[in-house]
Formats: C-alpha cells, structure tokens, sequence
C-alpha cells in the first residue's frame, strides 16, 4: 500500500514537471515544484497543529473567522503556540487549500500567494526560527516571464500547479511512511543530472549516500551530531539520521554547509520536511574553505561528497589555518579535494568516523597532495581505509571515485584497509550502480579487514611507506588481474591447416559451377 501511494505519487509530481518543462530549465521548474510541495506541508503542519489546539473547544482551524474579535483572539494565541511549537504561523486564509481552491475557481492568486510565502517568512522574524526560514521561497519568482508571457497566463499555470498538489495525500497522520520524504528525493534524484554538472558537483546516488552513513554509524546506536562541509540538499545528513534511527536511535544535531543559495535553501527545506526540529538543525550558505561557519564544533560523525577537483584560492594566508598548518603544504588551487579532506578532519571529534568521496586522483597525485598524504598516514595516522567504487556510478560523470574512511583514534592502527569494489555493481542504461549485495560485501570486508582475493587487503604503514611511497593507487594493494589461459601454438597450427583445407575445397567447387556456365573463373 505504501509503495504504490509513493508510485502515485511520484507519478503525478512527474505530470506536474511537464506542465513546466516547456517553459524552463529542470532546474528552475524543480526549485518551483519543491518550493510549493514545502508550503503545502507547512500548510498542512499548521492545520493539524490548530485543529489540535482547538480540539477542546470542538473547534477546526479552518473554521476560524480572521475578521471577527473572537476569532483574532483565536489565532493570536495559536500563533503565540505555533511560533513556538512549529517555528511558524500561517493564517486560515492562507492554507495551501484555500489559495488552490481560489486558483481552480479562476481567481487570480498569484498576487495572494506572494503575500503568504513572505508571511510565513515574516511569521518567525525575531524568533528563534528566523534563520532556518530566511529566504526559504527567494527561488519563487511568480513574476518570472517563465512562468506566461500574460498575468493570466502565469495564474493559469500556477493555479493548475496547486490544483495538482492539493490532490495529493501527504498522509501526515501515518508515522510509519515517509511519502513526502521519498517524493521529494524523487524530485531531486530526477532533476539531479540536470542540477549537479557544474564545478565538479555531482548528486550522490542514494546507495552511496547508505554505504557513507553505514560507514560513519558503524558500531554506534546515538549521535551527538553529524556535519557535511558541502551538503547539497542535505540528504547526506538524513541518511545518517536514517541509519540511526533504524537501530532505535537518535541524532541530537544536524550541521552543514553550501555554498549554493537554492541548494541551501532546498538543504533547510529538506530538514523540516523530514521532521527534524528547526531547534536540531544549523546549516549556513557560504563557501566552507574559504569562510567556514561552524569552526568551533566537533562532530561524531562527518560525511560528504565535495565537488570533485574544484578550485580554491588556496591563499597562503592558510597555511596558518588551524585545519591546514599542521601539513606544511595547501592543497593545489585546481583541485581543492584534500583542502575538503583537511578540513573535515579538523571538525571530526575524536571518538568519531569520517567518510568522504573522492577522485580516484587523491590517491596517487604528487607534490603539495603527495606531502599531505604523507603527513595523514606517517604523522597523523587516520587514514583508516580506502574503497575504490565502481566507474560511472555518479550522475553526469563515469569519473573513477573512491571512499576514504578516517578516524583520530584507530582500533587498527597500524595497517590501511584496501578495498576494490569496481567489479561489483548493477548495469543500467546509462549508469552503474551498487546493490545491496554489493553493499554488503563491502561492509563485510570493513568488518573482517582480511585478505579477500582480488577484493580486499590490510597494508601495514610500512608496507604503504617503504615499498609505494606513500601512494595508495588501489591496485598497488589489492590485485585484480584476471590471468589469460595459454594458448597451445599446435592446436593453432592444426586449425589453420583445418581452414586452409576447407578453402582449397571451396574454391575447387567455384571453378566447377564456373566450368559449367562457361564463364571466366575469378582467382
């Protein structure tokens, strides 16, 4: 039942996108659609909050008069509890309902629906929601010319937008399914090739996402919080949350960083859709190299996947940086990927996990990342393990990735595990991707760290220092040549005398049929 909802659902959420793919890029009509999906939400948050409130005075929220005295009082108190309680407050009139309904009705809306997306912006201003709110609708322009050419024909599209919506059953009241949790990683999985093409950023496919937040929530059933540097739509963090919660757990604090604006505004979004408490979350738009927000904080667990090989100023002002001076070398300007790696580290907690997607590059690349890489495995010794994924696993980019796993205090902390995982994984169209059984054979090797033929090994740090130079290329480590059958040269020589034969036979009939039709006979 839960799945075929989500399949509905999902399906009519598509229908809504090619009502708006004519008129913009993916990326515009997916920031339109969530943006809506997230008022409709808040809306319906609200209205079962003020039903609950008023249920002793068998009254319904939706019910209240806003332009009576009894019904002013009403709401003021009910705002004072929503503010609090929710983070916002939405008046009866401005429910997602009653503007999709005007909308169906051919009423002009946009002009009303402007208003209720600054109100619910308004609604939290000096409170302690003000920053999980600011700016969560800037990427709703309802005077786009995107949108119509006309006024009417921008309220045509808009009403015929909520009028899909407001059909759908966000089904609220069931705490055992996550419809609008699934729809909108649907969206966002959907439009990702779309969205993550430039600077290196690609959508991390949910199966990575798992494998990362396995990783960090190995052995653990609570997390004091979990940080991602550059944490896109935040679906990194709610997978570790999701991890947690599976064995009975919680997450106290959920942090991240990105640097761009709608990706974070849809990172915020994506928090509250999923439950998590304006109160539980911090997440800042910047950029994290060059002005990180949450420098003072330490994290149980840190994940990301950072756009692979982007550039930084790498100022030598940083190389006095807390995260980076104790390396000697910045990473280079074009390829900031251990600059990520340096700084995640430096907000990991002691006790905690890190895991990080990479370029396959970080592994064996010289200079400034050669010193670095020296200086995590000989002088810090955190490196705990290294995966090498399968190719074209990433939307957008067959680029080879891999996973590095670090911690400041290791169990094993005198070999680095080596995985190559690059053989298994499910084929589709345009795409790689790993299965659950892939999955598990690569946690099972994280487990055990022994040797599995052609899969995994433990290098002692000698091994890593003394015969590969501190370069962990995964094939130094981990062999995966297939060896050839030899070939037997006589059984080639018969079968060469064998066609040979047959060739001598074949022209002998040729020359027959061309005897016999007394034509020239072609040598």
């Amino acid at each position: 039942m839960v799945e075929q909802h989500k399949k509905a659902l999902e399906k009519q959420l598509w229908n809504i996108a090619n009502a708006l793919r004519g008129n913009m890029s993916a990326d515009e009509f997916r920031d339109y659609i969530l943006g809506f999906i997230f008022y409709k939400y808040l809306s319906e948050r609200m209205h079962q909050y003020g039903d609950s409130l008023l249920a002793e005075d068998k009254l319904k929220f939706d019910s209240l008069d806003e332009n009576t005295e009894q019904g002013a009082e009403y709401l003021e108190a009910i705002k004072e509890e929503a503010i609090d309680h929710l983070g916002y407050f939405l008046k009866p009139s401005e429910l997602f309902h009653m503007i999709a309904e005007k909308g169906k009705n051919g009423e002009f809306i946009i002009e009303a629906l402007t208003e209720v997306l600054n109100h619910i912006e308004q609604s939290t201003m000096g409170t302690a929601s003000e920053d999980d709110f600011n700016g969560l609708f800037d990427d709703i322009d309802l005077t786009s010319n995107k949108l119509g050419k006309s006024e009417a024909a921008k309220n045509e599209l808009i009403s015929k937008v909520l009028g899909h919506l407001d059909e759908i059953d966000f089904c609220l009241d069931d705490t055992e399914i996550d419809v609008l949790g699934d729809a909108y990683e649907y969206l966002i999985g959907q439009f990702a090739s779309g969205a993550g093409k430039k600077a290196g950023e690609f959508y991390t496919p949910p199966m990575v996402s798992k494998l990362l937040a396995k990783l960090v929530t190995k052995d653990k059933t609570q997390l004091k919080s979990v940080y991602d540097p550059t944490c896109g739509s935040g679906s990194l963090l709610l997978q570790v949350a999701k991890e947690i919660h599976s064995k009975g757990g919680k997450v106290a604090g959920y942090y991240g960083q990105e640097k761009n604006p709608s990706t974070y505004n849809l990172a915020r979004m994506n928090m509250i859709l999923h439950g998590v408490h304006y109160r539980s979350f911090d997440i800042q738009q910047d950029d994290t190299l060059e002005t990180p927000h949450h420098s003072e904080k330490r994290f149980e667990a840190v994940v990301a996947n950072p756009p692979f090989s982007a550039s930084w100023s790498a100022s030598a002002g940083f190389l006095t940086d807390e995260r980076f001076a104790d390396y000697g070398k910045l990473a280079p300007k074009g390829k900031a990927d251990f600059a990520f790696v340096l700084h995640m580290l430096h907000q990991l907690d002691d006790n905690g996990t890190m895991a990080v997607v990479l370029p396959h590059g970080v592994l064996f690349r010289g200079a400034a990342e050669g010193h670095i890489r020296k200086a995590l495995i000989e002088q810090k010794n955190c490196l705990d393990a290294v995966i090498g994924l399968p190719a074209n696993i990433f939307y957008g980019t067959s680029i080879p990735t891999c996973i590095l796993v670090l911690k400041k205090q290791r169990t094993e902390n005198d070999n680095i595990l080596f995985i190559d995982a690059s053989a298994y994984c499910g084929q589709a169209t345009n795409q790689n991707y790993l299965r659950e059984g892939d999955l598990r054979r690569i946690l099972d090797a994280v487990d055990k760290r022994e040797f599995k033929e052609k899969f995994a090994y433990a290098a002692t740090r000698k091994e890593i220092k003394e015969d590969n130079d501190f370069n962990l290329n995964i094939s130094r480590y981990v062999d995966t040549f297939e060896e050839e059958e030899p070939i037997n040269l006589g059984d080639i020589s018969e079968q060469l005398k064998a066609l040979d034969k047959d060739i001598s036979s074949v022209d002998l009939t040729i020359r027959k049929y061309c005897s016999e039709l007394d034509i020239e006979v072609i040598s």
